[in-house]
């Protein structure tokens, strides 16, 4: 997301100056407003690369919110003043920019702001859903019970990406090791085997001539093609930044095949789980949609969730667009539907999550046992094709001499 630089006076008259993350200039413009501050200017701030690699390597991991949550729901718990509690987190914050935080929210707080308003000032740390269930928390009084919840969740979270990416280390690993192999045997190795080929002036098979073109042209142009690869990757990331763009590029992913069953099911995890979590927390349906709107991480998705705001401030049912959309399972619409009209919405959107987390877990492991074999069956080929492209044609050579 893009950063604004902003200047505004609070409600004492006093200037504040800084920078604030956002999705637009409109919602920085919101936030700030949230934070009763006056605007009195605000623009786009361009980073730059080499900032964009420092917040990178600084950046706070979902990790370590979770343990935050988990030691101030416990801190408040014990009926330890939140200032004291903040300064007692500090010392035992580990990550040093959440510690930078920990410590300045903890200063807004002792000034007089609320907990849930120092938070907003770190937009680019704390995500209007945390944010909002904190809000929610502070206004029903049971801050405890929505931070020990919220930990709870996002350790969900954070247990389904970490077991996707650990199944995918492994055929990763090969897939890539096989592809530097094989670029190197291709411009180094090759050619000095099928040297000795060309230079005995004996007719050489199909297989073994197309194995020479591709070799030398690897070895030529190989410059070539990493500028088009970069340049390619550079005009992904162009496109993908514009709203249009970005929208088809999600809508490819969600079409891929196998990976895109994956993917479906991990965003309706999101929606179910973190709906569930707001719903749960006190937050109003419309105002929970439009926080898991930027949950979803799908612009496809997105969209349908922002059609059903529409529809339940109109006073339909939230299954209403979900009914006529082909990227939503009817069991998800049929089970919202009857949620809804039971008045237990936030248990089946609690079902939900935990069948759809199941259904990813199945699927990934589904597709690890795949890989496996056809990654041996790759190798195999290439095996097959180096087998008669240049020991057969070097074999005969010898056995004609």
């Amino acid at each position: 997301m893009p950063y604004f630089r902003y200047k505004a006076v609070d409600i004492n008259n006093r200037e504040k100056i800084g920078m604030i993350q956002a999705a637009s200039a409109e919602v920085a413009a919101n936030v700030l407003a949230d934070q009763n501050l006056t605007i009195l200017s605000l623009g786009e701030e361009k980073i730059s690369p080499w900032e964009r690699s420092l917040k990178f390597l600084n950046r706070i991991k979902v990790k370590d919110l979770v343990v935050f949550s988990r030691q101030l729901s416990v801190i408040i718990s014990a009926s330890i003043p939140l200032v004291p509690g903040l300064k007692i987190l500090i010392s035992q914050t580990e990550n040093p920019a959440l510690k930078s935080v920990v410590s300045e929210v903890a200063d807004e707080v002792e000034g007089g702001a609320k907990l849930s308003s120092a938070l907003t000032r770190h937009h680019d740390v704390f995500s209007d859903f945390f944010i909002n269930l904190i809000k929610s928390g502070e206004t029903s009084g049971k801050l405890d019970e929505v931070l020990n919840y919220l930990a709870d969740q996002q350790e969900k979270d954070y247990d389904l990406i970490s077991k996707i990416r650990g199944a995918m280390i492994y055929p990763g690993f090969i897939i890539g090791g096989l592809t530097v192999v094989g670029a190197l045997m291709m411009i180094f190795v090759i050619p000095q085997l099928t040297a000795v080929l060309q230079e005995s002036g004996v007719a050489l098979p199909v297989s073994t001539r197309i194995l020479i073109g591709t070799s030398d042209f690897l070895a030529r142009f190989w410059w070539l093609l990493l500028l088009i690869f970069i340049s390619l990757i550079g005009a992904l990331r162009i496109l993908i930044n514009k709203p249009k763009g970005r929208k088809i590029w999600d809508n490819f992913k969600l079409r891929l095949p196998i990976f895109g069953k994956i993917l479906e099911k991990i965003i309706l995890v999101r929606f179910a789980r973190s709906l569930h979590t707001l719903i749960t927390g006190g937050v109003p349906l419309t105002r929970g949609l439009e926080i898991v709107s930027a949950v979803v991480g799908n612009e496809v998705y997105r969209g349908l969730i922002q059609e059903t705001i529409k529809e339940v401030e109109d006073g339909n049912s939230i299954a209403s667009i979900f009914l006529t959309s082909k990227r939503v399972p009817p069991m998800v619409s049929q089970m919202l539907n009857l949620g809804e009209k039971t008045g237990r919405l936030d248990e089946i959107l609690d079902k939900l999550a935990n069948f759809f987390t199941r259904e990813v877990g199945n699927l990934v492991n589904n597709l690890v046992t795949l890989l496996e074999p056809l990654v041996m069956m790759v190798m195999g080929i290439a095996v097959g094709i180096l087998v008669s492209a240049i020991i057969l044609p070097m074999y005969n050579l010898a056995a004609s001499l």
